[in-house]
């Protein structure tokens, strides 16, 4: 039997959990064309968010058209401008015959090349002439809202790794020409979100950023224990399984409501499980997937500063007043000055979570190797 949790990939229908109230709040958003910035760590299911919440928009409202963007390999202006002609191609065709009729149509300058792969609208990619494309990148920045028009529709454009345009050459003009031109379209929304925390928030919410006050900021929270428990058991339930609220309340609380490893580990203790999960199960899973992860993890651990590990170190016993004397002492930390550098280091290497100047670490499992592993505490 194909197992039922799903992680590392979108999680759709029963595989999506709970997050009702941030799945209306997108729809109302989606079909009213308010621009929005979803904000939240790595792999808490923000991309899987957006896909539920297009999926009913588009479902409740004929005239909208979702165009989802993944900017996840894009490195350039030349890569942003191929994938949003691309997707939004896409997005605005049924059938590959329109789509091949969009593109000739509204991208005949550009002299586009479309084909396929097996299928034909998954598999659909548009290369455009790069001299041309350079010399005339305006009219990809407005393709969408230009179809829109003259099709009647409402666009919504969703991007994905948003934070990546900080990566090409001369980022702020980049972002200044994007505002200039998503600030004057009537007929397109932007929805725009990524797995760099805090570059997202640098970019949206720096008053001397182009993208300060550009929309909505939605900032996702954990999903609360109770909901992961009813999801845990009825996905038991429905594979013929069983498993009691403390042994769900035991997955959820080994990975700190963490999406990902939610997911991950409930699926480790189904595997386990033949009719009745149990916290053995539960406990041998979580080893499982640790000792799995654990040349990662040393990897990552192996670049960091000696500073910057004394400072974990005293994170992992719950150290709270980390710049006192005797704290410092104790862990050999340097100095007040030295411990800030390290933390916003370790912010930029996606380990530690600033919220509201509230440090934690950004993966649980990782929080637990460095802590049971690699300092032996």
């Amino acid at each position: 039997m194909k197992t039922p949790f799903v992680f590392g990939r979108l999680a759709k229908d029963n595989n999506f959990t709970d997050r009702a109230e941030e799945t209306a709040h997108l729809v109302t958003n989606f079909k009213s064309l308010i621009n929005t910035i979803l904000i939240s760590p790595r792999r808490w299911g923000k991309s899987s968010l957006v896909f539920k919440a297009a999926s009913i928009a588009m479902k409740e409202d004929k005239d909208l058209r979702i165009c989802l963007v993944d900017l996840f390999n894009v490195r350039s202006e030349d890569q942003f401008y191929t994938a949003l002609a691309q997707s939004v191609i896409k997005s605005t065709a049924t059938k590959w015959e329109e789509a091949v009729a969009n593109a000739s149509r509204f991208l005949s300058r550009f002299v586009p090349k479309v084909s396929f792969g097996t299928g034909p609208m998954d598999e659909l990619t548009v290369d455009l002439n790069m001299e041309e494309l350079r010399r005339s990148p305006d009219e990809i920045l407005d393709l969408a809202e230009k179809i829109a028009k003259e099709k009647k529709l409402r666009i919504v454009v969703c991007i994905d790794e948003f934070q990546n345009i900080s990566s090409f050459g001369d980022s702020l003009a980049f972002q200044k020409k994007l505002r200039s031109h998503f600030q004057q379209h009537e007929n397109i929304a932007y929805c725009l979100y990524g797995s760099k925390r805090h570059m997202m928030l640098e970019v949206f919410t720096d008053y001397s950023m182009p993208f300060y006050k550009f929309g909505d900021i939605m900032f996702l929270e954990k999903i609360k224990t109770p909901d992961w428990v009813e999801f845990i058991k009825s996905t038991f339930d429905r594979t013929g399984k069983s498993i009691s609220d403390e042994v769900c309340g035991e997955i959820v609380a080994r990975v700190q409501n963490h999406p990902y490893y939610v997911q991950q580990l409930a699926q480790q203790v189904w595997l386990r499980t033949g009719k009745v999960a149990t916290i053995d199960a539960v406990g041998e899973a979580h080893s499982t997937i640790t000792a799995q992860l654990s040349l990662m993890f040393d990897t990552i651990t192996q670049t960091l500063t000696n500073q910057q590990l004394s400072l974990l170190r005293a994170m992992s016993v719950g150290e709270k007043n980390l710049t006192s004397q005797a704290v410092m002492e104790k862990y050999g930390l340097s100095s007040p000055t030295v411990i800030s550098r390290a933390r916003k280091a370790l912010v930029g290497k996606d380990i530690l979570d600033n919220i509201a100047g509230n440090y934690s670490f950004q993966d649980p499992v990782y929080a637990y190797w460095l802590k049971h592993h690699y300092f032996q505490l």
